[in-house]
This record gives structure tokens, sequence and C-alpha cells, in this order.
């Protein structure tokens, strides 16, 4: 048995296998992990995402975006300092942020590995596209929560992962790069260990607040 590396709190069991990948599920924080053995190695995956094309500017990727940003702005204010981590190679969303008066940064371990960016404190952070990579969620979601001023926020979009039935066809399961896959469920948990609020305003989307009092700017 392993333990999950989500919650670090359960233990993984076998759930499906899909054409020779071994899909693995926590009983406790119920994620979907893909079996260590079957999971790319970083060259491989860095190949993966010097193909993908999201430009800055595309209307429609904007919007797509905009499921993250619209409700997170509205328990921003203007002049609040924000990281974009894992903000890939065209930081289209910190642009967005940038546009609506937040002060930006970016970090990236393929495409802006800073390791100043990472050295401070944020009012907010952002995290789109991103968690279903993670390798060892739980450290990265400790690290996010030291770089989160108190009464800070963190917005996530990921697909959650909801029909086990649709799992073996489901598109974002075909992405050989997405290892860990999320229900509501798994993000509340997430949030209970580390004393977070959570809020999800839209389908895929999750906003977390940490505990504290937030400083007036």
């Amino acid at each position: 048995m392993t333990e999950c590396p989500v919650c670090e709190r359960g233990q993984l069991e076998d759930f499906q296998v899909v054409k020779s990948q071994q899909y693995l599920r926590c009983q406790v924080c119920e994620a979907t992990l893909l079996a260590q053995a079957c999971r790319l190695s970083a060259s491989e995956e860095r190949a993966i995402y010097d193909f993908h094309e999201n430009e800055t500017e595309d209307p429609g990727y904007r919007k797509f975006l905009s499921k993250l940003t619209e409700p997170l702005l509205e328990s921003l204010e203007p002049g609040m300092a924000g990281l974009d981590f894992g903000c890939g190679p065209g930081p289209a969303l910190a642009g967005m942020l940038t546009e609506a008066g937040m002060a930006m940064s970016l970090y990236d371990p393929f495409f802006h590995d800073s390791a100043q960016a990472l050295e401070r404190e944020y009012d907010f952070l952002t995290c789109t596209e991103v968690v279903e990579h993670l390798h060892q969620p739980a450290q990265v979601f400790r690290q996010m929560d030291g770089l989160l001023k108190p009464g800070g926020w963190l917005g996530v979009m990921t697909c959650f992962q909801t029909d086990d039935a649709r799992f073996a066809n489901w598109h974002y399961r075909r992405d050989p790069t997405h290892v860990v896959f999320y229900r509501e469920h798994t993000l509340a948990v997430i949030a209970d260990q580390l004393g977070w609020e959570l809020v999800v305003p839209r389908k895929d989307v999750a906003l977390f607040r940490k505990a504290g009092t937030r400083k007036a700017h």
C-alpha cells in the first residue's frame, strides 16, 4: 500500500487500468492518481508543454481563464500583489490580472523558475490548469500556503473528476501530463488540512482563503 501524496492520510488502492495505464484511488480524499510507473519523465513532460500554444491575446483562451478571474476579482482590491503559480510559457492570466490593476509576479518550474518569486508573501495566488500535473500535491499546497499572507486567496482551476463510469474516455485523463484528478471532496480535504476556507463559485473552479486577517492596503 502507498500513502496518498494528495492528503497524506489515506492509502492508494487499485481503481482502473486503461490501455495499460494504471490508476489508483485514495479512499480518504477520493483523489485519482496515475501510478508512478506510468508517468512521463521530466524531459518528456517538458517536450509536451513546449507544444502548447496558449496565445495571451486569444479571446477564446481569455474567456476560458475568466472562469477563474471573474469570481476571484470579487474578493480582491486594485494594487494587490499576486503570484501566477505555474504560469507556463505564455502568462495570459497574469496579463489579465495586471489589466485589472493587480501587481503580478510569475513562477513556473519549467518556464519561469524564479527563486526570488518564492521568497515573499502575496495577497493572492492563481494556479490554473496546474494541480493535475503535480507529482507531490500535498507538498506544493503547503508551499502555496506559505506564500500567502494571512487572509489571502488561492484560486485553482482544474477539471473536477465526477463520473467514474466515464473516466476511461474522459478527455482530461487522456493528457499524458495529467497525473492526479480531484473531486470537490478532495479539495475540501485539502482545505481542512491547511485551515483554509473553500468556495466553489463555478464548475472546475475552487477559491481557497487562508485563515487570518488581511492588512488594509
